[in-house]
């Protein structure tokens, strides 16, 4: 049956043969494609668009207004409530009806999807995408985030790249929290983007094998040189923006150059000295009345910070250890209080949480980081492969590993995989030391750790006592030594500072927090208010040492050297001191008396232990 002809009207197109006919199909088809990439987006929109958005929103008598300012679709994520009351926006109701109208449509632009393992599905800004994508970001994809500590745990594989994402993501989600709680903070587009891109750009100085490149190889590769991640992530992130050339893309959304560089670099580093005015706030990028903005990334005040959050739990979920601490809880209860200067505060009842994320903290040091195995793994990395190293890239010939500093452009090659197995596969004769260590780490021939041990609460050891501490275990011989000589060389000793992340103090005593009843008033509370089981101190020394002979007779020979040097430096005893010298243990008095005068019912042997103790005082043996 054949199809009826539609009838025309008067004076329009009569078929499908005129080239101006369309049917209904061909106009949706159009519509899909306008949508598709033809029709402007919001940050593209001129005058006629604002004005446009306006009556769709039903703020009819405004348009004049932006009219006559020239607001543009450019400017207006980055509208606050006092830049709307400047304006003539009289009504506080209709300027936060706009502002949230503004966020609506700016938050579903243009967003990138992330799905990460640790905080699943995520959104990221166009902008931080155009960072991720440059050659000094990806970098970050071969260097990893626990250094030597993937050899002694199989699954701490990852690497900065997705922790640097996470801390980006995280750094958004707070400064957002806080914009949506309190907007007399007055957070702009231009804060959370700023902030955003100092968490995806806070560890692009680390080196290879992250904190040991810079904790470790450093101090030996070019002693008296005062440098820091913090301060190569700065130079890399200078590098990256000039070198990709996103200014033009920071202005286009919306950044102020270069004031809001500032503002990023000195998240990341601090205040920057040139910027020293003599004014008693330090920091340029943004006025004092947003100090809270400073403890987002990096907070120097108490350490509770975005890149805690995430690789407390990224580490944790890699290490397959237990993390105590819940950040979506500590979002939940944040906001921002008046303290002399503008801090970021949580409840009064979270206090207990706190105190337990530096107990995470400390446990993943104890448990992880500081691990006896992979302590030695980096130090002999350190010690082995900074002789010389073959960087291929711009020109092909040998550096002087110290010559890294003075070729900035090397630095976007230098990462963990590339070294390790640069030296492991090289053939050069100047490498073959170093080769044949790091072939030792491979098959799993390392150092012995022979003991570990600790100062005395009031007699922590300082840098220049620990120069010479391995010629003071191997002059520490023992009463009876075993046929075994042992030298200096043959000893390394490792002197680790443990705390909750500020040293001697409690960190909780920089916090402050608010109760329900008055959320506008911070407080202070004192760890007597919190619970009698909290810690005394909060900072420790643990001295390990380990032994460069492997053989079984060395070994047992360095085991009593270490202990005649606890005893000798009246350090504590060792755990195992009892059974690694059971003939050196009740020599030291100290060590022996909570065995002796405290055990409520001692065995025959315990009395017999006892027995010796006393003779040896009264000098009978």
């Amino acid at each position: 049956m054949r199809k009826r002809e539609r009838a025309a009207s008067p004076g329009s197109v009569k078929g499908p043969d005129d080239p101006n006919y369309r049917t209904p199909e061909k106009r949706v088809c159009g519509l899909a494609e306008a949508a598709a990439g033809s029709k402007p987006e919001a940050r593209d929109w001129g005058a006629q668009e604002v004005s446009s958005f306006l009556r769709l929103h039903g703020f009819l008598e405004l348009q004049q207004i932006f009219q006559e300012n020239e607001i543009t679709g450019l400017e207006l994520p980055y509208l606050t409530e006092t830049h709307l009351e400047k304006i003539g926006v009289s009504s506080l109701g209709k300027r936060l009806r706009l502002l949230h109208c503004i966020h609506q449509l700016n938050s579903v632009e243009r967003m990138k999807v992330f799905n990460d393992p640790i905080h699943g599905h995520i959104d990221l800004h166009p902008l931080l995408i155009q960072i991720i994508d440059t050659p000094q970001f990806q970098r970050l994809r071969d260097i990893k985030q626990l250094g030597g500590t993937y050899f002694v745990f199989p699954g701490a594989s990852h690497n900065r790249f997705e922790h640097s994402v996470g801390v980006g993501y995280l750094a958004g989600c707070l400064v957002r929290t806080l914009k949506e709680k309190q907007p007399e903070l007055e957070i702009n587009e231009r804060d959370i983007l700023c902030v955003q891109i100092a968490g995806l750009c806070h560890d692009l100085g680390h080196g290879p094998f992250s904190h040991l490149f810079d904790g470790k190889f450093i101090p030996l590769a070019r002693p008296g040189l005062d440098w820091k991640h913090e301060i190569a992530s700065v130079q890399m992130f200078d590098h990256l923006i000039s070198s990709n050339k996103l200014e033009e893309s920071l202005k286009e959304n919306g950044l102020v150059l270069p004031e809001d560089l500032i503002f990023i670099k000195e998240q990341i580093a601090g205040p920057i000295p040139e910027g020293d005015t003599g004014y008693p706030w330090p920091y340029e990028g943004r006025p004092e009345e947003k100090s809270f903005l400073y403890e987002i990334v990096a907070n120097k005040r108490n350490g509770i910070d975005v890149d805690k959050w995430d690789y407390f739990a990224r580490d944790c979920h890699h290490l397959g250890i237990q993390n105590n601490f819940d950040y979506k809880r500590f979002l939940h209860f944040a906001r921002v209080c008046d303290v002399g200067k503008k801090h970021i505060c949580t409840r009064d009842k979270e206090v207990g949480n706190l105190y337990d994320l530096f107990h995470t903290r400390n446990c993943l040091h104890r448990r992880a980081y500081q691990h006896r195995v992979g302590n030695i793994i980096e130090t002999i990395i350190k010690n082995k492969s900074h002789v010389y190293m073959i960087i291929k890239g711009f020109v092909s010939r040998k550096y002087h590993f110290k010559l890294y500093f003075k070729k900035k452009k090397k630095k976007m090659h230098l990462t963990s995989d590339y070294i390790f197995y640069q030296i492991l596969y090289s053939s050069s004769p100047e490498l073959a030391e170093a080769r044949e260590i790091l072939k030792n780490v491979v098959c799993r021939k390392l150092y012995k750790c022979v003991g570990q041990t600790q100062p005395r609460p009031r007699a922590q050891l300082t840098p220049d006592e620990c120069k010479n501490l391995s010629a003071e275990v191997a002059s520490a011989v023992p009463p009876n030594p075993l046929d075994v000589k042992l030298n200096a060389e043959d000893f390394i000793v490792d002197v680790i500072q443990m705390d909750y992340g500020m040293k001697e103090q409690n960190p909780i005593n920089n916090v402050r927090f608010y109760c329900k009843v008055d959320p506008s008033r911070a407080i202070k509370i004192r760890k007597d208010q919190v619970s009698q089981l909290l810690p005394e101190k909060f900072a420790e020394q643990l001295i390990r040492v380990y032994c460069k002979k492997t053989d079984k007779q060395s070994i047992e020979a360095a085991k009593k050297y270490f202990v005649q040097w606890c005893i000798n430096k009246d350090f504590t005893k060792p755990q195992d001191g009892d059974v690694i010298a059971p003939e050196l243990t009740p020599l030291k008095a100290s060590w022996n008396e909570q065995d002796f005068f405290f055990t409520k019912k001692p065995c025959r042997l315990e009395w017999a232990e006892r027995s010796r103790f006393l003779l040896f005082q009264k000098g009978s043996v």
